[in-house]
């Protein structure tokens, strides 16, 4: 099962340059959750802080009750093995055939041997639909092929979480549908804890548990899908949405009048921002969940602590 991680008042600058400050949310252990953003507000950036590769200027990350930002380089080697992550082109070695690019993390952070290293690549690339490409090069397949093969690499160490870097980037509309498909069906399966980072707002209203929102330096809200995607805070609607009306501009955030004149005309419209269906979440497809373990998937603990949370709102 995934474990929860603990965010509290984190904050990173680069030089006069503040990226975001006092981000405080908690992941909850085994749940999807998405943090949006426009451009340049930092998702990326939270990412490489959550799993230790950027040193925050304050704040804590708490995982498995340890803070990752006091930990020295020895012990934040260990806690990186809770970790697997998915990068935005897959960052698959063009050198390498699929097999041996999947296989790469057993062979360097592990001394199993080749036939068990073999069990575990195949396995993982069964999961993700790959079998029968393990000798392609990354050069040869699609881009989607190609996200999977990432997705199995990130998996093939058993991680408890998973961390997706823009994952539909690059791909198009049918493709993206099928690779949540499969991220909603992996999280049912192994029950880790999943934060991705995108931009695609349909991916965002069916995929997760939860979604978090960065705009102008701070964490707007965080909190369950429903409570999100029903919001009247102006900038959580007009993402979630895709208008032009709202705080969000092209090049930077609007002044304050101009939003207030933009929310006035769309209110007085003939749709309310609220008015839209809440989008169905995805469910966990039968194709690669295998029996027996439905029933237990089908009541996960995370699952259920979800509903509670939408239940208490």
């Amino acid at each position: 099962m995934g474990v929860e991680i603990c965010v509290e008042g984190l904050t990173k600058s680069f030089g006069h340059q503040v990226i975001w400050q006092d981000v405080s949310l908690t992941l909850p252990a085994g749940e999807v959750s998405v943090m949006l953003g426009p451009s340049g507000t930092g998702k990326s950036v939270f990412l490489k802080t959550l799993v230790g590769l950027l040193k925050p200027d304050r704040g804590s990350v708490r995982i498995a009750g340890r803070d990752i930002t006091k930990l020295r380089e020895h012990e934040l080697y260990e806690v990186r093995k809770l970790f697997g992550v998915l990068f935005q082109d897959g960052a698959l070695f063009g050198s390498m055939n699929l097999y041996d690019n999947i296989a790469f993390p057993l062979r360097e952070h592990t001394r199993k041997s080749e036939s068990e290293i073999r069990r575990i690549v195949l396995e993982k690339m069964d999961m993700v639909g790959l079998i029968g490409s393990e000798l392609k090069l990354p050069g040869e397949i699609s881009g989607g092929m190609r996200k999977r093969a990432g997705l199995a690499r990130a998996l093939v160490l058993d991680p408890e979480i998973i961390l997706f870097d823009e994952p539909d980037s690059g791909l198009d509309p049918v493709r993206v549908a099928y690779l949540n498909q499969l991220i909603v069906d992996l999280n049912a399966q192994i029950d880790a804890t999943f934060l991705i980072v995108t931009h695609d707002i349909a991916s965002a209203r069916q995929v997760p548990d939860n979604i978090g929102l960065l705009f102008r330096r701070e964490l707007v809200m965080f909190g369950p899908r429903e409570e999100l995607l029903t919001s009247d805070e102006p900038v959580v609607r007009q993402f979630l949405n895709g208008r032009m009306q709202g705080p969000i501009g092209m090049a930077e955030e609007k002044d304050a009048a101009q939003v207030e004149q933009e929310l006035a005309q769309l209110g007085n419209g003939t749709q309310t921002p609220g008015s839209q269906a809440l989008t169905p979440r995805l469910l966990p497809g039968p194709g690669i969940l295998r029996p027996p373990r439905w029933d237990a998937i089908a009541e996960r603990e995370a699952e259920l602590r979800r509903r509670k949370a939408v239940a208490d709102l």
